[in-house]
């Protein structure tokens, strides 16, 4: 087991890793991005104003912008009504993090 999220509000949903080998997720039904050292100790966690974050990944010049997918899919009106920014992407600017770059697929 890599970490336990059983004592966590919310449940690990998309992910991704820095170049630190730390593992960023979005917990849905949390609001937030957390983010868990390569030893599975939670060493950052990033609330977001929605609280259905579906996946996070890296990007910009320097894969230094963490961006995050939201979901408005579990709101009734009421839900959407209280969450305009349900189904937003965010970008995190201040994470102090950079992204691997993705391999492209050369193949058919």
């Amino acid at each position: 087991v890599f970490f336990r999220t059983d004592e966590m509000v919310g449940r690990v949903d998309g992910a991704t890793v820095d170049r630190d080998g730390n593992y960023w997720c979005a917990m849905i039904h949390d609001g937030s991005v957390c983010c868990f050292t390569p030893d599975g100790k939670l060493e950052r966690r990033i609330e977001l104003p929605v609280k259905h974050p579906t996946m996070c990944s890296f990007g910009g010049d320097g894969l230094d912008v963490l961006y995050v997918v939201t979901g408005r899919r579990f709101l009734d009106d009421a839900g959407r009504a209280g969450q305009p920014l349900a189904g937003s992407l965010f970008a995190i600017t201040d994470t102090g993090a950079e992204g691997l770059a993705e391999p492209f697929f050369a193949g058919k």
